[in-house]
């Protein structure tokens, strides 16, 4: 989760919303966005997503791709 801080956070600021006015459109509570701008490393995933579904992204799993040796 490191990276999303920054991206949400010049985000929230392009759209000019505020970090109550984020939380609310993403149904999280403000302390969520403000631990998730702060950069904290233990966050819900789910909940990371609700505040990227706003800005039309996602977070999840993908295939990692094994080297040849």
């Amino acid at each position: 989760m490191h990276l999303y801080h920054h991206f949400v956070k010049e985000k929230r600021k392009i759209f000019n919303l505020t970090q109550v006015d984020l939380a609310d459109k993403s149904g999280v509570g403000l302390r969520f966005v403000r631990n998730l701008e702060q950069g904290k490393p233990t966050l819900r995933l789910d909940k990371v997503n609700q505040v990227l579904a706003l800005f039309g992204h996602e977070v999840g799993a993908v295939p990692s791709v094994k080297q040849k040796q």
